[in-house]
């Protein structure tokens, strides 16, 4: 599946919730922070429809994301319907890890291929602050756990901005060194300014290398992070829904103003 300026989209990433156990400051809005209801998500057998619609297209990489996915009850069922489906190669998630030690090896059983840990210090204080009270132990267990299960690629993802203290990332980068971790730097960006390509940065990818489109939790399909084009799923026809989605993914992103973080997952 190719969109209108020749690149191939093969890579479906889909929020299942924007729940978080964690409040992150450059995710989390401050305040108080109201998720959604049961009633107004999409349930997991619409997930898996309309991931077999996108498989019938050409997607061969699924990621859930959230919010945080592992808060969601049965979401190890859900990892495991979708590796059943034909064409999908790649089932990966990403995590903050606090609930990673609880679930890794199920994980792995079910079919999870990739697994990418949020981690932005090894210091437990500046974890807190900026996680507004998480415990960095939970985390580092989380990603020895799965290790322990066989994950097939674990990936650790730090977020780098102008106040990121050099010391932190390289402690972190030496931890992933020690543990045979694909270490990830993701540039600190707002969704309401025009995007840029940090060159200094593994993440987000120049517009014209980008693969992806992005499936909400509301059954909301989005063609472009930067940008407010958006589509809403048909559950009768999810395959029309996303080939609409894919034909108005832009050029280049520029910026979203009707969305939070949160509620897309990066």
């Amino acid at each position: 599946m190719f969109d209108s300026y020749g690149r191939q989209i093969d890579y479906l990433r889909i929020s299942i919730t924007d729940r978080c156990n964690l409040r992150c400051t450059y995710c989390m809005p401050c305040g108080r922070f109201r998720p959604l209801t049961a009633q107004r998500i999409l349930s997991f057998e619409e997930i898996v429809a309309a991931v077999n619609a996108a498989a019938e297209l050409g997607i061969t990489k699924v990621r859930l994301t959230g919010g945080e996915p592992l808060t969601r009850r049965g979401v190890v069922s859900l990892v495991r319907a979708i590796a059943a489906l034909p064409g999908i190669l790649t089932v990966a998630m990403t995590t903050n890890g606090v609930l990673l030690q609880r679930y890794a090896a199920e994980l792995k059983a079910a079919g999870l291929n990739v697994v990418n840990v949020s981690l932005d210090t090894l210091n437990p204080e500046v974890f807190a602050r900026i996680t507004r009270g998480g415990r960095l132990q939970s985390v580092i267990d989380g990603i020895l756990c799965a290790l322990e299960a066989g994950i097939d690629r674990i990936k650790v993802n730090t977020v780098v901005g102008p106040q990121t203290d050099t010391t932190d990332l390289a402690a972190v980068q030496q931890f992933c060194c020690d543990h045979g971790l694909i270490h990830q730097r993701i540039a600190l960006y707002s969704l309401h300014s025009d995007k840029y390509d940090d060159h200094n940065c593994d993440r987000p990818l120049p517009c014209e290398e980008c693969n992806r489109i992005r499936l909400l939790s509301t059954g909301i399909l989005k063609p472009c992070l930067h940008s407010n084009q958006e589509v809403v799923l048909d559950p009768r026809n999810p395959k029309q829904s996303i080939v609409r989605a894919v034909a108005l993914k832009p050029e280049r992103g520029t910026i979203c103003t009707n969305r939070s973080m949160v509620e897309i997952g990066g």
